[in-house]
């Protein structure tokens, strides 16, 4: 039995933002953290100021440009009415395959930076305990709410 690919679609270009604005803050936290050990490294032992605060700025700026559009492109996803089909990763190709008939509980959210890039998070709870929440950002808010309510109607459907 062989396994037919599903063509995948690509994640809302607002997911981008969303995933750049995060990676800002997290470099700003950082550089933040560097600058102030990098004052104490100056102070206590001669090293030229703004040596690791200049290089964590450097590559917070480099992630962000150009890191995560890396990491955005390489998400996808498909709804195929019995299964929701997710793919990510590079290096570690991660493909999940989520059977509606093994959903028991769809959450769509939006935080605000989400609302503000328009784009929603689904999220699918399934029977188990280990990886029992899949996770599908970054699609918009129309598209998770038809997927919610398609998967409502199939598990509404499904004889117990």
């Amino acid at each position: 039995m062989a396994f037919e690919p599903v063509p995948l679609q690509s994640l809302e270009r607002g997911y981008l933002t969303v995933l750049r604005i995060r990676s800002a803050i997290g470099w700003l936290i950082v550089s933040a953290l560097a600058a102030a050990a990098d004052g104490v490294l100056s102070w206590r032992i001669g090293v030229p100021p703004g040596l690791l605060g200049g290089a964590v700025v450097l590559l917070g700026l480099l992630s962000t440009v150009f890191f995560v559009p890396r990491r955005w492109r390489r998400w996808g996803y498909a709804f195929t009415g019995s299964e929701l089909h997710l793919a990510r990763g590079w290096l570690f190709r991660v493909h999940t395959i989520v059977p509606v008939s093994r959903v028991q509980h769809i959450d769509v959210s939006q935080g605000p930076i989400e609302r503000s890039a328009g784009v929603a998070v689904l999220s699918l709870h399934t029977a188990g305990t280990e990886n029992s929440l899949v996770v599908l950002p970054g699609i918009s808010r129309q598209r998770a709410e038809d997927i919610r309510d398609a998967i409502r109607g199939r598990i509404s459907d499904a004889p117990w």
